[in-house]
């Protein structure tokens, strides 16, 4: 609900909230300009009067003398029908030269005020600065949520690009935003007279004595003020005796005698008043220039949040499965809940949907993190739940468990799980799911069940079962959809292993060349890789498979290259086919990010630990390492005469400086080891890193990880510290397989 609160408002409100953050950015930098363009009042240097009698040697009339929030005085007189104004130097009572406001500053002034629209343009504003209000809040919530509490929102932000840039520039402007919204949101209510300004309140007036007008400068009721104390001295009026000065001071407007000099009345400024200028000050940054400036800095985060923002939108909409005839939650009769990180699943769901709505349910799905409160004419809800990384929830199910453990909901259910059975954790989070929900007392439908590699076969088996559960028969003929791929051509091969057993090739693709058949106006564009870093999954479609492989990418499509390595296993489809596959030879693939694995922006040290093929993404770390970070790799192979990957590029590193030590070990060599016996003797080292801030990122099998994260424990304990402490500050990163 959260997200969809600040989507909202974001999506409606992006252009109207970028106009006035623009408009109002140019504007925050008029303060320190006031403040820098001519002599300001910054000490008592002398009175009103003296100032008074200085401007009226020089000017016959004299209208009114103000003082500017930015502390310059300006001197506006009359000669004959003609009026002007004078910049004045504070210290002299000097004109330095005439006072011209700029056009371009006043056109933006009523831009950002009103969109040239008048009154509809005002009102356009106010809901404008609510908008911005209701974005900031939300957007600050879901960012605590995000990185785990308040308490945690200096902690280094991870995700995707647009991601990162989404949430580092809300971080950096959260509070300028705030204070510009909530004090224009005020400003805008004042203007419609909705909140008083103080502006009405009654004035009390009284009449000079109407004799001989004195010397301005010698009237002892202006005299007694310093010129940093005046806002503004009203001269009274030539033809009028008895016309007064209207004195306006930060305590209240006093009127002035033009005769004797004596006080005829004061009224104090109301509260109302006090609070509208103070906020006007706080809104514009007039007389606090380093506010404005800060003001208008965080302003110019707008544009990125709206940029940014539309295109999170945008990719989370694409990427969201279309299911037709979806019911909904308030309708349907049966629930179907999707987890799942690559939209897999969501390919079952759609499955299950449309045999269900076959059948004359009135289905509703959604994913796991859309659980609502209530739903009132469900009968049963059915959850396809799949497992990410190390046993964790998929992005869609991120919230789930919370989100249940605050629901009052029950209904019977049935937990389907997705993965992959060659890990430990197997369908891991879908078993949590049915023992939470067990836990609330929710009756199961039919116990939990696994699918294993997205086995059709399995969900069909599922089906019947469900249907036995339901009283009628439910056929789910599942067929994947295939991926939109992109096809590469093999351009080069280093293979090695063979010596050892464990036939390993690093695999160098590129697009192929433009076919001769293409249209003309084709051939002119040339074709580029898809985006992707270092550390992303390259997903390939082996032949006679709809069921996709991933393997970690060693390169960037800057490169105008796709590199992977690949370990062939005993009876592995895809893996015994790129092993195999001839210079020339394609593949069909498609990029799946995975931004949760980069090095994070630190100059602290960077360690990286893997064995085998797991040193395919720390190698594209390390060509990237153009600025020199401290880097140290672990890796662990079998012998060094047979599967040293990546020998010679990685003693190019260490030759200019992008690797900072390597320390390999091989485990079939006598007196080798594994990458965490290495781990393990050089403990002292490492603590010595870890306590300079290190960033640790490994990659490789899933028995490797896990004998790391225990020798890194045993190293961190004195230090109290974990490998989970670690992760939980993103100081400790896998990507394991």
């Amino acid at each position: 609900m959260l997200r969809q609160i600040h989507a909202l408002p974001g999506l409606i409100a992006a252009l109207l909230v970028t106009a006035l953050a623009l408009t109002g950015a140019v504007l925050s930098v008029q303060p320190a300009l006031e403040r820098f363009a001519a002599p300001s009042v910054t000490t008592a240097t002398m009175s009103v009067a003296a100032l008074a009698e200085a401007a009226k040697a020089q000017h016959a009339e004299i209208d009114k003398i103000v003082k500017t929030a930015s502390g310059t005085v300006v001197v506006s007189y009359f000669d004959g029908d003609k009026a002007g104004a004078d910049l004045v130097d504070p210290a002299t009572g000097r004109v330095i030269g005439p006072h011209e406001p700029s056009a371009t500053i006043r056109f933006v002034t009523n831009l950002h005020r009103s969109l040239l629209f008048g009154t509809a343009g005002r009102v356009a504003v106010g809901l404008g600065a609510l908008a911005m209000v209701v974005l900031t809040i939300t957007g600050a919530m879901m960012l605590a949520a995000r990185l785990g509490g308040w308490s945690a929102l200096l902690k280094p932000i991870r995700g995707g690009g647009r991601q990162r840039w989404h949430a580092q520039a809300g971080r950096l402007a959260i509070t300028g935003l705030l204070l510009t919204a909530m004090t224009g949101c005020f400003l805008s209510l004042t203007s419609f007279e909705l909140i008083p300004d103080g502006s009405a309140d009654p004035v009390a007036t009284a009449s000079g004595t109407g004799g001989e007008r004195a010397s301005v400068g010698s009237l002892a009721a202006l005299r007694a003020v310093d010129l940093a104390d005046l806002r503004e001295l009203a001269f009274p009026y030539a033809a009028d005796p008895t016309d007064t000065y209207r004195l306006t001071t930060a305590a209240g407007v006093t009127q002035i005698d033009a005769a004797t000099g004596e006080a005829l009345s004061f009224q104090p400024h109301s509260t109302a008043r006090q609070l509208y200028e103070m906020i006007y000050r706080l809104h514009t940054g007039q007389g606090l220039w380093p506010l404005g400036l800060f003001l208008g800095l965080s302003a110019l985060a707008v544009p990125v949040f709206a940029v940014t923002g539309a295109m999170i939108w945008w990719q989370r909409r694409r990427s969201l499965p279309h299911i037709a005839d979806n019911s909904s939650a308030s309708a349907a009769d049966t629930v179907i809940l999707v987890g799942s990180e690559g939209n897999s699943t969501w390919g079952f769901a759609r499955t299950l949907h449309a045999a269900l709505t076959q059948a004359g349910h009135k289905v509703h799905a959604a994913p796991m993190n859309a659980l609502v409160p209530a739903y009132p004419k469900a009968a049963r809800m059915l959850i396809l739940a799949a497992t990410y990384g190390d046993g964790t929830a998929p992005a869609s199910a991120s919230g789930f468990l919370a989100r249940l453990d605050r629901s009052a909901l029950t209904l019977p259910v049935a937990v389907l799980g997705f993965g992959d059975r060659s890990f430990p954790k197997f369908c891991r989070f879908a078993e949590d799911v049915a023992t939470a929900l067990a836990k609330k007392g929710w009756p199961a439908l039919i116990e939990i069940d696994r699918i294993d590699r997205q086995s059709a076969q399995s969900f069909a088996l599922w089906g019947d079962r469900l249907g036995a559960a339901l009283g009628h028969a439910l056929a789910l003929a599942h067929v994947a959809e295939r991926p939109k791929t992109t096809a590469l051509e093999l351009v080069k091969r280093a293979d090695y292993g063979a010596g050892v057993q464990a036939p390993t090739a690093i695999l160098t693709f590129r697009l192929p060349e433009a076919a001769a058949g293409l249209p003309f106006w084709r051939r002119l564009v040339p074709a580029a890789l898809p985006p992707f870093e270092a550390g992303d999954l390259v997903g390939i479609l082996p032949p006679g498979s709809t069921v996709p492989r991933y393997y970690s990418l060693a390169s960037s499509s800057r490169e105008g290259i796709l590199e992977i390595c690949v370990r062939k296993q005993p009876g592995g489809l895809c893996s015994g086919f790129l092993s195999d596959l001839p210079l020339g030879g394609r593949i069909d693939g498609f990029i799946r990010a995975n931004p949760d694995f980069r090095p994070n922006a630190s100059t602290a040290p960077l360690i990286l630990i893997g064995a085998g093929a797991g040193i395919a993404p720390l190698m594209g770390f390390l060509r990237a390492n153009r600025s020199h970070r401290e880097t140290h790799l672990y890796w662990g192979g079998r012998s060094p005469a047979s599967d040293f990957l990546y020998r010679e590029d990685l003693a190019s590193c260490m030759a200019d400086g992008r690797l900072s030590a390597l320390k390999a070990v091989f485990s079939r060599v006598a007196g080798g080891g594994y990458v965490q016996d290495r781990l393990a003797t050089d403990a002292q080292h490492l603590a010595t890193l870890l306590r300079r801030g290190a960033q640790i990122m490994v990659c490789g099998g899933r028995d490797m990880a896990k004998g790391v994260s225990q020798a890194l424990d045993a190293i961190l304990a004195p230090m109290g510290s974990s490998t989970t402490a670690l992760k939980a500050s993103g100081l400790y990163l896998e990507d394991v397989y």
